[in-house]
């Protein structure tokens, strides 16, 4: 299994204030760490074709954020506009052109137990450079998954809307049993036996020109997986939000996936099946193209996703 590198940079944002990198510490009895109750983001800011940087969809994901922590009876002591300029904050701190942006809110040192009573919301912005999630080959050539043993959440036992830390414990298991079987990611079904998400992105399907993607139930409701259906769209690909079985996948022309982190990554291979041609397909390099001419600003139909640093 592949080591990650460490994680580095000269300030974050905490509490309303940038603070030193090394100083951005918490007590040990910090209940999230415990109980994992709070939630998070992924963001990220690109490089632009005027010589600028922009920060892509910041709205969106700040207000998902919000909707994380009201789902989770968590209350932000700050309000959107200020976690955005946060954002912002952080980036030009770091002296970050292009990077990867980490909002959290978490629940600070008190009681522990069940019920954390009244211990403080607490809320951290984080920068750092971050390449290709899955690899600059994945992204070229198309990944290889594996069908995972582990189920993604039912939206009665755990809601699937909040992007919420705890939850991520399953994504981890599933990873790191991918990763050990030989595989680059794993693809998670529901707990009715049907395609929900990968640990990280959600999932697209290409079968003759159509594009095929889970229904809003069991996965998180995905910021890039609305970008890439908006691309598609725009370009004249059919989008169908419909359920998808195991073998749907391995008979696909194409499959990939997106995310924040992913952008859109190709699937070459699931359970030692080849995808189409065991290559990026042309759906999926054509929306790779519009999506990085999107977030560079290449593309002026789409200046309103980006919110300049």
């Amino acid at each position: 299994m592949a080591t990650a590198q460490a994680i580095t940079g000269k300030k974050i944002w905490l509490d309303g204030s940038l603070v030193d990198w090394d100083d951005a510490r918490v007590h040990i009895l910090t209940h999230t760490l415990h109980y994992g109750l709070g939630v998070f983001e992924g963001i990220r800011c690109y490089r632009t074709a005027d010589g600028g940087s922009a920060v892509f969809r910041l709205r969106e994901h700040v207000r998902r954020l919000f909707e994380s922590a009201h789902i989770n009876l968590l209350e932000l002591p700050f309000t959107r506009e200020e976690v955005e300029r946060a954002c912002l904050e952080v980036l030009r701190a770091n002296e970050l052109a292009e990077g990867y942006i980490r909002p959290l809110v978490f629940l600070g040192e008190g009681a522990m137990g069940l019920n954390p009573a009244n211990n403080p919301v607490r809320v951290a912005v984080v920068a750092w450079p971050w390449g290709k999630y899955l690899g600059e080959e994945g992204m070229a050539r198309g990944i290889r998954a594996k069908v995972s043993t582990f189920v993604r959440h039912h939206v009665n036992a755990k809601m699937t809307k909040g992007k919420t830390c705890g939850d991520y414990v399953n994504s981890i298991l599933a990873k790191r049993e991918a990763l050990l079987d030989g595989y680059d990611e794993a693809i998670l079904l529901d707990t009715q036996g049907l395609v929900s998400e990968a640990s990280g992105e959600n999932l697209f399907l290409a079968r003759d020109g159509h594009l095929r993607t889970p229904p809003l139930v069991s996965i998180l409701e995905g910021i890039t997986r609305a970008t890439v259906i908006d691309l598609a769209r725009d370009r004249g690909i059919p989008v169908s939000e419909v359920p998808i079985t195991r073998d749907e996948l391995y008979v696909a022309d194409e499959l990939f996936l997106t995310g924040t982190a992913a952008e859109v990554t190709p699937i070459r291979e699931v359970d030692h099946r080849r995808i189409g041609q065991g290559e990026r397909g042309p759906i999926a390099r054509q929306l790779q193209e519009a999506y990085f001419d999107a977030v560079s600003g290449r593309d002026p139909r789409y200046h309103s996703w980006l919110t300049p640093l």
